[in-house]
């Protein structure tokens, strides 16, 4: 993927067996925790391209994220605040070659970034 492109999307749940067969049987999507993510299973919709994962509903997740690839997370908290944005969540680790955060519009939206490769 490159800078820009949608990556990833996040579904807030309460219940994860019960939205993981909600989901799948509603769009057809392949709900599956992999290795090393125990606890988010993630989603793959037929299309192959498009997913994402069900992750814990709680008090700051309360709707669903979509996160951006960009190349690089610093570059972009640096740009996101120059132009009023704001920081929801610094910098973390996903893997040893990836990375997340999440900033807010000038709205108030929840904006997820992603860094690097998953693996």
């Amino acid at each position: 993927m490159a800078h820009g492109d949608i990556t990833h999307i996040d579904i807030p749940v309460s219940d994860m067996a019960s939205a993981s067969g909600f989901y799948s049987r509603l769009f057809g999507w392949n709900i599956a925790e992999l290795p090393g993510f125990e606890g988010y299973p993630m989603w793959q919709a037929p299309n192959g391209i498009s997913g994402g994962g069900l992750a814990p509903r709680d008090e700051g997740f309360t709707q669903p994220r979509s996160y951006v690839e960009v190349d690089s997370i610093d570059e972009t908290i640096a740009a996101a605040k120059e132009a009023g944005g704001s920081v929801l969540m610094e910098k973390m680790p996903i893997t040893d070659t990836s990375a997340w955060a999440v900033i807010s519009d000038l709205d108030g939206n929840s904006i997820g970034l992603y860094e690097g490769t998953v693996g």
